[in-house]
């Protein structure tokens, strides 16, 4: 997968008009709420009230991911400061403790099942009686295929099993086909992406950083990750106003890493500024090496990354003291 699908349009209803370049959604991902023995996934919940009473607070738009995507595929614009959420798992305690409070607010959310755990019947998961719920009162609600299987380490003929089976369990339990999927811990590489895109999918998300818009992969999309170590107020704010960094032909193409370190390269779009403020930065690397040419930048890797995943996320100024951002996550086999 690769080229962006959803072309820029005119303006509609701005207070500040934004270029073509700023048009775009931040989608925020949630996991757990209240659980501190899994603070790698968990959200305090004195940070999610922080987080809502923020978005309430005025200059965000929140809205459907459906809804976003097909604006974007229908070459319209997005209000500035457009913000979706996103919860995986389908656990109790969403259902228990946030789904009250995204209620009260209002606010559309997309939560990613995994059918398996829920078949199972587990104490801290949703039952299907509560996935219906949720869906009843307007939940979107997307797949996060089976078992929450590591994609890129298995067949792919059993990744095609991972994404049917859940894709059934879904629309058998709720009545609709899920058109939207999380990859399980944001693992992915373009043979994966070929059997979701082949299976009629609208979109399919990461948990790399960045900002969807209209140069985006849209069987690649980012998400910025919420946990209680990336929760706080100033990064939440840091977030939810950051800007897209739109980028074109990216190398490598199939982020199911083959060489490593792995060549890394993009092409900056148009009306963004000059490469020479982007810094970019890996996982356990820190400020990496960059060269530029132009529009076009190449990060320099001194190291191989380990087995596992592995990021790269590069930043730049952008308006009003806003970041613009675009990350990627490799996949590197063990």
């Amino acid at each position: 997968m690769g080229s962006g699908l959803w072309p820029c349009g005119e303006v509609r209803g701005q207070t500040r008009p934004p270029t073509a370049a700023d048009n775009g959604a931040v989608v925020l991902m949630y996991h757990r709420f209240d659980q501190p023995d899994q603070p790698q996934t968990n959200i305090r919940m004195d940070q999610f009230a922080e987080h809502l009473a923020e978005l309430k607070s005025g200059g965000y738009t929140v809205m459907a991911l459906p809804v976003i995507l097909d604006r974007l595929r229908n070459r319209e614009r997005l209000p500035d400061r457009t913000v979706a959420i996103t919860v995986n798992d389908a656990t109790a305690d969403l259902y228990r403790l946030a789904w009250p409070k995204f209620r009260a607010s209002g606010f559309p959310i997309t939560v990613f099942v995994a059918s398996d755990s829920v078949d199972r019947g587990a104490s801290d998961m949703m039952t299907w009686d509560q996935v219906r719920e949720l869906a009843a009162a307007g939940v979107t609600i997307g797949s996060q295929t089976a078992s929450v299987a590591h994609l890129p380490e298995i067949e792919i003929d059993q990744v095609k099993l991972e994404i049917d089976r859940a894709s059934n369990r879904i629309q058998a339990e709720t009545g609709r086909r899920p058109t939207l999927l999380a990859y399980p811990y944001g693992e992915f590489g373009s043979a994966v992406q070929k059997v979701v895109a082949e299976r009629g999918y609208a979109a399919a998300f990461g948990q790399q950083s960045g900002v969807m818009n209209p140069a985006s992969d849209r069987y690649g999309l980012p998400r910025f990750a919420l946990n209680e170590t990336y929760g706080g107020i100033d990064r939440f704010r840091l977030v939810v106003n950051a800007l897209p960094l739109p980028v074109t032909d990216r190398v490598p193409a199939d982020l199911m890493v083959q060489q490593n370190p792995p060549p890394f390269g993009f092409t900056v779009g148009p009306g963004v500024g000059s490469t020479e403020n982007i810094d970019c930065y890996a996982s356990d690397v820190g400020r990496t090496r960059i060269e530029r040419l132009g529009d076009r930048v190449e990060v320099r890797l001194s190291a191989p990354f380990p087995p596992g995943r592995a990021r790269i996320n590069c930043t730049m100024p952008g308006p009003d003291d806003r970041w613009r951002w675009y990350g990627v996550q490799f996949f590197i086999p063990g």
